[in-house]
């Protein structure tokens, strides 16, 4: 999860070159495909991680006198409100080719 936090993937909108993303597997429609499964891979990554952090700040009082803002709480959630979104990092990461993908249709052919 630390490469996440250090990607240098565009937190803005950025146009990119469809022949860099269709590159590796030469058909546009299968690239958006792997890095579309990727990009659920990584928000399941950061959310089970966020949930986990705010999770330590949780009170279990139902009274509620017992509620108050949690300063550290709040800064736990907008960091990660500012890091790049899930589908910017996995198109980040397909560009940099660190993304591991085959197609099983070639591998059936071949036997």
């Amino acid at each position: 999860m630390s490469d996440i936090k250090n990607s240098e993937a565009p937190i803005n909108t950025t146009t990119i070159d469809k022949n860099k993303v269709d590159a590796p597997t030469g058909n546009i429609y299968e690239a958006i495909s792997i890095i579309a499964k990727r990009a659920n891979q990584i928000n399941g990554d950061i959310k089970k991680e966020l949930l986990e952090k705010l999770d330590e700040f949780a009170t279990y009082n139902d009274s509620l006198e017992e509620i108050f803002e949690n300063k550290e709480q709040i800064e736990v959630s907008k960091f990660y409100e500012k890091l790049p979104k899930p589908h910017s990092l996995a198109v980040q990461e397909w560009l940099d080719e660190k993304i591991y993908h085959r197609n099983t249709a070639d591998a059936t052919i071949e036997e």
